[in-house]
This record gives structure tokens, sequence and C-alpha cells, in this order.
């Protein structure tokens, strides 16, 4: 059987992340990998997250399964988190959330409800949108289509261009947006621009499935879920896929969750059926000593507080990173203007350069992106970013 199987070329990114490991030069710069990291290199274990785990092991007693729907604190505090203790599809019971194996499974799972209430659904993403949406979504049987999104001219949304694509959509086409911080490019929507996409959607009776997986790495708490609490509150259906690996730093504990709204309480109570279905044919239970993570902290004001200033914190630095970087890369690149950078959101930025300039960094001077030039901010540190502009700058000259 499995001799006629080929061997494919590794995923991009976990490719880019094995190279940067076997690179033993001590001047090496990741900037491919998706994940935060502090001033000395790490992604920390947070004060919040280290007290709940051991208040957690402390006090369990049982490893039996949590459910299919998973931890319901969690998903309650989930709840509370991402739409805002007071919003109206919650206290109109239009809400149901299903935890998940983080933002991927939340993806996952939304996109086979999808499937199976409208087989022919054509799902419309952003160019360019993060590279795992296009296996995840598409792996469900879903036909994927592009829509304009980020304009390399400016670093910022081509937003007439994408809402004159979305224009010319049929009803009841599903749009996957960017909650905030948009992943790869950095730019997102303004409060504005939202509520002219709202207007349109409305009027087009587009679907919704907004991924937010970044949610306090941007502007807040609040601001981050700016566009997933307009939209819930004033449209029938809104999917919401959720991750907490970048703000709880719970990586590898893989904690999500899916939030369906519906157009009513019996039809969410239809939704949640479906969802326990599938669930239970991809990954029967969820895992929960993660969600347990997450709901200590939710559940427990201190921790909250504890929390939320660890987020602001991290939040600082990779604003402040942004800033540093731009003065740096003007100090020693002064034909280039990289100012753009400055004014995006999160983690990532499109740096703007070719592949072969993206490779020359890697080879000579052990920098390493994604080929299509993407960085991850978080990953620069205060000691390394002199050096990453002057080699920025000998590749540009050369």
């Amino acid at each position: 059987m499995f001799e006629r199987l080929e061997a494919i070329a590794a995923d991009p990114i976990l490719g880019l992340m094995a190279q940067y490991r076997a690179d033993s030069d001590p001047r090496k710069v990741d900037l491919g990998i998706g994940i935060y990291r502090d001033d000395q290199g790490n992604t920390p274990v947070l004060r919040a997250v280290r007290e709940a785990e051991t208040a957690l092991v402390a006090a369990q007693t049982t490893k039996a399964y949590v459910g299919p729907t998973g931890n319901a604190g969690f998903n309650q505090g989930m709840e509370r988190m991402v739409f805002g203790a007071q919003h109206a599809a919650l206290s109109g019971g239009r809400v149901r959330s299903v935890q998940c194996p983080g933002g991927c499974g939340a993806l996952r799972l939304g996109a086979e409800l999808i499937r199976l209430a409208a087989p022919q659904a054509v799902v419309h993403v952003s160019t360019p949108t993060w590279a795992n949406h296009v296996p995840l979504l598409s792996g469900s049987g879903l036909k994927l289509e592009p829509y304009p999104y980020f304009d390399p001219a400016t670093g910022g949304v081509q937003f007439e261009a994408m809402t004159a694509a979305l224009e010319r959509l049929p009803p009841r086409a599903v749009v996957l947006l960017h909650a905030s911080c948009h992943n790869p490019t950095g730019a997102d929507l303004s409060q504005e621009q939202w509520r002219a996409l709202l207007a349109l959607v409305k009027r087009r009776q587009l679907v919704p499935f907004i991924d937010m997986a970044y949610q306090g790495l941007g502007e807040s708490l609040d601001a981050d879920a700016f566009a997933i609490r307009l939209f819930c509150a004033e449209l029938p259906e809104v999917l919401c896929a959720v991750s907490c690996s970048k703000n709880f730093g719970l990586y590898r504990d893989r904690v999500g969750a899916l939030h369906v709204v519906n157009d009513t309480t019996k039809a969410a109570d239809a939704t949640l059926t479906q969802l326990v279905r599938l669930a239970r044919g991809m990954w029967s239970m969820p895992p929960d000593h993660g969600a347990a993570i997450v709901h200590g902290i939710l559940a427990d004001e201190r921790l909250t507080r504890l929390w939320a200033e660890e987020l602001t914190q991290m939040r600082a630095r990779i604003q402040d990173l942004r800033q540093a970087v731009v003065w740096q890369l003007r100090e020693h690149c002064p034909q280039r203007d990289f100012g753009f950078i400055a004014g995006q959101r999160g983690m990532f930025s499109f740096f703007g350069i070719s592949t072969a300039q993206v490779r020359a960094l890697r080879e000579r001077h052990h920098v390493y992106m994604t080929d299509d030039s993407r960085m991850n901010v978080a990953g620069l540190r205060r000691e390394n970013l002199e050096y990453f502009a002057r080699a920025v700058a000998q590749v540009l000259a050369a």
C-alpha cells in the first residue's frame, strides 16, 4: 500500500524552522516561525499561566473526558472575552461554542459545518492569507477563491479593491476575515472600514467566518475584537475561530474555540448538535489541560488582571520593536521606505523584498524569514536590530 506514496516537500515554515535550528552561527535571527519571543529570544510561560497550572495540578482529581463540547467554564470565559460580557448575541442566546484543538481545530470545525450546511459553498480568502488557511479549509472539501486585500505599495489594505470584489459575490458566499493583526501582512482594517464592510455584508447577504488568533496583541483586548462584536450584533449568522496560542502563550497545549452565532436560539441548539457530531468524528474529545488553565485565569479576577498586564507588556514590546526597526532601517537603508512597518499591528509584516533577497539574507547573514518576505517582528531583539538593518542594507545594495 504505502510503497506507492511519494515524498513531498516539507511545509515551507516548518522547513525554515529546521534550517534555523541547524544553523550554528551565533548571529542568527529567526523571523520565520510565528511565535512570540521576549528580548532574550525565549517564548516564556506567562506568570498567570504558571500560577493557574500549578493550582490545576494540585486540585485535579481525574483525567476523565470533559465531553465533546469541551470545558464548559472555558467556553463561557472565552465567550465573555471574545464578545464582551454584555453582548446582545450572548444575552439573546444566539451563540454556541465548542472547545477545539487550537485555532486550527476551530477553523477546520467551522469549515466542516459550512460544508455540511452548504456543500457547494465557496470560501473567499484574502490575498494573501495565512498559509495554513488553505489546507485547513479546503481539506473539508470546500472550494476557496481569493479576494484582493494587501497593497504592497503602501503596506496597507486595498480597501476599495477588496469591497469591489466582495460586492460581486452571490448571497450566502462565505468570506474569511482576520479580526485583527492580519497574518501575514500586519495590515488591518480601521473601525470605519469595518463598519462599511458590515453594510456590504448585510446588503450582499454574505456569511462571515472571522479568524481571531491574536486578541490583545494589536491594540487591546476590546479593540482587537471590534469586528467580531460589531458583526455578531448585527448579523444573523457568523462563525468565529479563536486561538489561545499567542495571547496566553499556550502554543503546544493547542487551545482554541469555535463560536457560532445563529439567527435564533432554536437554530443555535440545532447547530450545536451538528458541531458535536462533527467534532466527534474528528477528535472525539478535546484536550483539557490548556483549556482548564485558561478557565482558571479567566475565572479568577487577580489572575485575569495579571494576565492582562503581561499581555499589555507583550503588545508594547512588539509596538516598540516596530518603531525601533523602522528607525534602524531608515539609518542604514535611506533609499527604501520601510515606515509602513510602524503602522501595522500584531506580530507580522510583509517586508516587501524579493525571494532572491530573502534567500541572500538567509545564506549570507543568517536572517530567516519566509520566501514571500513575511517577517515575525517579535523575533527581533534590541541587541540584533542594527545587525538586521545592516544585513538588509547589504542585500539591497547587491
